[in-house]
């Protein structure tokens, strides 16, 4: 494991730590060069609740790229409707140690303007 993934799975421990204690469902993002993942998990975190991804049919358009802005905004926006339809409207947001910007922002953005509050 190379020394800038090792920061990031550090930095994500520790906000790890902080959001368990607020006992809330917490969104978990992940990015590749390729493709971006969220998922809405229990407060303990045994139970995935709601997941999108890039990679699910319909959440970005035949042909698109997913691996950029537009792509993250879909993901969010579907990831807030999937935890609306199932009753969960607060969450705590977990970047996974990658830095608030670009597509991670973006996710964000479009999970708050679809009524996930976090």
């Amino acid at each position: 494991m190379n020394e800038k993934n090792k920061n990031r799975l550090r930095r994500a421990r520790r906000s790890r730590a902080k959001i368990v204690r607020l006992g809330v469902p917490r969104l978990t993002v992940f990015r590749t060069a390729q493709h971006t993942y969220a998922q809405i998990f229990s407060a303990d975190g045994s139970t995935v609740l709601a997941a999108s991804s890039t990679l699910q049919d319909g959440v970005i358009a035949q042909g698109q790229h997913g691996g950029n802005i537009e792509a993250a905004k879909c993901v969010g926006a579907s990831i807030a409707k999937a935890a609306l339809e199932k009753g969960i409207t607060h969450v705590a947001f977990d970047r996974a140690g990658f830095i608030y910007h670009g597509r991670i922002k973006a996710l964000a953005d479009s999970a708050r303007e679809a009524g996930l509050q976090f």
